[in-house]
């Protein structure tokens, strides 16, 4: 499988190897398309592109966010009460890639996509510009429709990993994942921290003893130290409920002068 993968160029890739050669590495920043509404977060997704944000991870509001902290729950859901529906991530996906040149990575629960129909939804977010998908609940053993999908249209496929994933299950996440290998830094749901784990250190030197080229880690990380702390060892930060509470606090300017500070965390 590991052959397959390296077939096609992955833009995120492409984009977290350059980073790399010019700083310390990349910061990919989550905000959920449709908070608080669809124009503002094209909006908000915008400004993370104009300040300092390498790679956009844009989450499609769902029902049942089992993965999700209460900040992002309460966004989502806010996002879903005021209609979002799953064809607006297309067109919020289409909308940002029109004004800036910006990789986007959708971040999705597998249902929706089983619901929509996999090789229709990787046509269409091929089609609006997107890079790929992010699948928190799926395991690449469990996800043949979308390897051969995803094969068949150049996306990107992240999975996740975490610091109780086996050493064989984070071969398979290396051998499958094709931009990043996604390493969550601490157990559990997402938010902000006042640290970040320990744990995720050592998982991002099991995954590269597993083959990974590139690892980005998220989940706990708000402030530049943290950035920079991160990209000491890793080659990518995750920042995704800071901003998100950013923009519910203080709106889109709010969202982009934590961008803007958060970047100032990969100078080398």
């Amino acid at each position: 499988m590991s052959g397959a993968v390296k077939r096609a160029e992955s833009r995120v890739e492409s984009v977290i190897a350059q980073r790399k050669a010019e700083a310390s590495g990349a910061l990919v920043g989550y905000l959920p398309a449709g908070f608080p509404d669809l124009k503002t977060s094209v909006d908000a997704a915008v400004a993370l592109a104009q300040n300092g944000v390498d790679v956009i991870e844009l989450g499609l509001p769902y029902s049942d966010p089992v993965m999700d902290g209460t900040v992002i729950q309460a966004a989502t859901q806010q996002a879903l009460s005021n209609g979002f529906r799953l064809r607006d991530g297309f067109t919020a996906v289409r909308e940002i890639t029109a004004q800036v040149n910006i990789p986007i990575l959708v971040m999705t629960y597998w249902n929706p996509v089983l619901q929509y129909g996999v090789d229709r939804f990787a046509d269409d977010l091929l089609a609006a510009g997107g890079a790929g998908l992010i699948t928190p609940d799926l395991i690449p053993d469990e996800g043949a429709s979308w390897l051969a999908a995803s094969e068949r249209t150049g996306l990107d496929r992240v999975f996740l990993a975490a610091p109780s994933s086996t050493d064989e299950r984070l071969r398979q996440a290396v051998d499958a994942s094709r931009g990043f290998v996604y390493a969550v830094s601490t157990m559990g749901i997402t938010g902000a921290r006042s640290d970040v784990d320990s744990a995720a250190r050592s998982l991002v030197a099991r995954l590269r003893d597993a083959g990974a080229t590139s690892t980005c880690v998220g989940i706990g990380i708000s402030t530049a130290a943290q950035v920079a702390e991160v990209l000491g060892y890793a080659d990518g930060a995750i920042v995704g409920s800071a901003l998100v509470k950013a923009l519910a606090d203080d709106g889109v300017e709010g969202v982009g002068r934590l961008a803007a500070s958060l970047s100032a965390g990969t100078a080398a």
